[in-house]
């Protein structure tokens, strides 16, 4: 028999990967979106429309109960992806973050426990830690936000903690490590790279020197695949990650060298996040995941980038290029 699997924040760039992925693997899928008023279904609207036909769409609210409980109701696996994500934003906007990534992560945990739901996959984010005071980065590296997303991500995951140690909630925190791939915002730092190079000219970015571990979007989803299978990660908080990092500038090179020429940048300081509030460095030590989910990596970074710069190059139009998306 099919299992039903509820992915919250379906319509976002990993949750409508994971979705279709799902479908595509024999689940029954309840898509859950935030409501609004035009019927707009997020990176849904971008993938295979068969795929997505399988679906049970539905609309809510993370922050109200009774939409909560009703997309939970039935439901053999919760994959909680739903959150408020714009970090630059988040500056501008705290509460509406801390009230869907904290209070709507407690709606999420309640409804999963009274429905007696098998397990529960918690969507974190490397944010929570800060600049790496250690690297590669463990599991046990402290957690230092360095903005109010991270900050309120970091509550949503020791939420879900507490109700495992409380009610036994059947949970696995896994914290992705910047997946990028076709599908995503320019919000992004990887698509404005390549959005800005396709369409020419020179490039406007932030901080150059910051680096990230880069994961592609197709071993993400395999990750939370492998999680929700995994008896050995339930409780656990598990990186995925490729253990390797590139700056902004690398980036920008890496790019370049995959479309054939040199590219320029210049730095929009408006793109430039409080002073003190960047994160660095982030790296992970994938360790973890091999261990209790049997999860690699197996997409590298020129792979992954050719695959991004395909599915851009055939969908600028998508894209509004060179404005800054908060």
């Amino acid at each position: 028999m099919a299992r039903t699997a509820l992915v919250t924040g379906a319509g976002g760039f990993i949750g409508g990967h994971l979705a279709a992925a799902l479908v595509c693997g024999g689940s029954r899928v309840r898509a859950f979106l935030r409501y609004n008023s035009r019927g707009e279904r997020g990176s849904l609207e971008w993938h295979d429309q068969h795929v997505v036909r399988d679906m049970e769409v539905v609309f809510g609210d993370l922050r109200d109960v009774e939409s909560v409980q009703r997309a939970v109701s039935g439901a053999d696996v919760v994959f909680h992806l739903g959150a408020q994500i714009a970090i630059p934003y988040s500056y501008v906007n705290a509460r509406d973050f801390f009230e869907t990534n904290v209070l709507g992560t407690l709606n999420v945990a309640e409804a999963a426990l009274r429905a007696g739901v098998g397990r529960v996959v918690h969507t974190s984010t490397s944010e929570v830690y800060g600049t790496a005071r250690t690297a590669p980065m463990t599991e046990e590296h402290p957690l230092t936000a360095q903005s109010p997303y991270a900050a309120s991500k970091t509550g949503g995951d020791q939420l879900m903690g507490a109700f495992h140690r409380s009610h036994q909630l059947p949970v696995t925190v896994l914290r992705p490590f910047n997946t990028y791939g076709p599908h995503q915002s320019a919000r992004a730092v990887t698509t404005t790279v390549i959005t800005q190079a396709l369409a020419g000219g020179t490039l406007r970015l932030g901080e150059l020197d910051t680096r990230r571990d880069l994961t592609f979007v197709s071993d993400t989803v395999a990750g939370f695949l492998a999680a929700a299978q995994s008896d050995a990660a339930v409780g656990r908080t598990v990186h995925l990650g490729t253990g390797h990092d590139v700056s902004v500038a690398e980036l920008v090179t890496a790019v370049g060298d995959l479309l054939g020429r040199k590219l320029t940048v210049n730095v929009d300081e408006t793109r430039l996040r409080p002073p003190h509030s960047e994160v660095a460095r982030l790296v992970s030590n994938p360790a973890l995941a091999r261990e209790l989910l049997g999860w690699a990596p197996q997409v590298d970074l020129d792979a992954g980038l050719t695959a991004t710069i395909g599915w851009i190059k055939s969908n600028m139009s998508r894209f509004r290029v060179g404005e800054y998306s908060r």
